[in-house]
């Protein structure tokens, strides 16, 4: 197959067929992040797309197409609809990195109608939060990836926690200096929020806070959107509980393979 470098009309027509599983592609897409590349079908329409920056995201048919890309892209992770990333990493693993982790079946929720009022203080992140926040969302990324990305880049971390503020894509829930609940929009788009980072300080679990915060951020972003969605780790039953409690339902999964 022929890799062809899509225009915007093309990846957001293409989305537009599942705005759930491709909110990051269309987000990625309206922002003008990373760079495309796609598989046509007979017709000339796309029947698969891929997005290549720090991570590698294919979705659609014929993603085996994607394996040189995969190779050249040198990207951390490749993540994705499950059966997209079984086929990108099936061509290309023998020429590939041994993969640090292999995260399979990993649940996709989402939700559209809107849940009981948590009666939470939450409310959008400001810039002098970030004494607090840079903290939280380093834990909640340490957690999810296996990384401190303070160790790692901490200038650069604490200038994308900041980022997130100005751009309205971070809330929280603090009380006497503790994390009751925060969460960050990982993807935006007309149609989706995908949130990430859902976290509440270790001291602060087991109070029902995080149900409270998350059940007023999905009412506050369905006054927006239609829907909004997340992705999990398969084995974290904690975080599975509290997303079914607010009422999020699975819709597919992703896969996630780590370098």
């Amino acid at each position: 197959m022929t890799l062809v470098e899509p225009t915007r009309n093309q990846v957001l027509a293409y989305c537009a067929h599942d705005p759930i599983e491709r909110v990051f592609l269309e987000d990625a897409a309206r922002r003008g992040f990373g760079r495309f590349a796609a598989v046509r079908n007979g017709d000339g329409a796309i029947s698969a797309l891929c997005h290549s920056g720090a991570n590698l995201v294919p979705s659609g048919e014929g993603c085996e197409a994607f394996a040189p890309l995969a190779v050249r892209s040198q990207a951390r992770m490749i993540i994705g609809e499950a059966r997209a990333v079984e086929a990108v990493w099936c061509a290309a693993e023998d020429r590939l990195p041994p993969a640090r982790e292999d995260r399979p079946g990993q649940p996709v929720y989402a939700i559209s109608e809107p849940p009981p009022a948590g009666d939470s203080g939450l409310r959008a992140a400001r810039e002098d939060d970030l004494a607090i926040l840079v903290p939280a969302c380093a834990a909640a990324h340490e957690l999810e990836l296996g990384i401190d990305p303070l160790g790692r880049d901490a200038d650069g971390f604490r200038w994308r926690t900041s980022t997130q503020i100005e751009e309205g894509r971070s809330w929280l829930w603090v009380e006497d200096g503790v994390v009751l609940f925060k969460a960050e929009a990982s993807a935006w788009t007309p149609r989706a929020v995908q949130l990430a980072q859902v976290w509440t300080d270790p001291e602060a679990r087991g109070h029902g806070y995080a149900a409270r915060g998350l059940a007023d951020l999905i009412r506050l972003l369905l006054d927006w959107v239609p829907a909004v969605t997340l992705f999990v780790r398969s084995e974290n039953d904690a975080a599975i509980g509290l997303y079914e409690k607010v009422g999020m339902r699975k819709v597919l999964e992703y896969r996630s393979v780590l370098f």
